[in-house]
């Protein structure tokens, strides 16, 4: 096809950093800078480096988060989501596998050709704050 695309999967805390995560939110931020650091060597080879930054996203590992912070906590189930999970997302909902996918998918074709070294937020206004 003529193009090549790189996406890194980062997280909003490769935007912004939240208290008692240091080594991931240092991880997610050099990430960030490895992505526009390709994007800047690669972009005359006609290939991009983009990150993804979800906020929270629904799978089984946040599903068992859920229910240990739950039980931890003495809270139920609802509060953990609402409360502690989705407590900076304004949408107060988890972003869904399918829309990642669907920006990654979007990331890969001929129409993003001129998107480079971006850090792509996917987190219901967490990184508007």
């Amino acid at each position: 096809n003529g193009y090549g695309r790189i996406i890194n999967v980062a997280s909003a805390h490769g935007l912004v950093a939240s208290p008692f995560k240091s080594a991931y939110v240092a991880a997610k931020h050099g990430l960030l800078g490895l992505t526009k650091t390709v994007a800047l060597e690669t972009a005359e080879a006609d290939i991009t480096c983009n990150a993804i930054c979800p906020g929270y996203v629904f799978t089984p590992l946040v599903e068992a988060q859920i229910d240990g912070q739950a039980k931890a906590h003495g809270i139920s189930r609802e509060a953990v989501v609402r409360d502690v999970l989705l407590a900076q997302q304004p949408n107060k909902r988890f972003a869904s596998v399918d829309e990642i996918g669907a920006l990654a998918a979007f990331l890969c074709g001929p129409s993003s050709g001129s998107i480079t070294g971006a850090a792509l937020p996917v987190d219901g206004g967490w990184t508007a704050h």
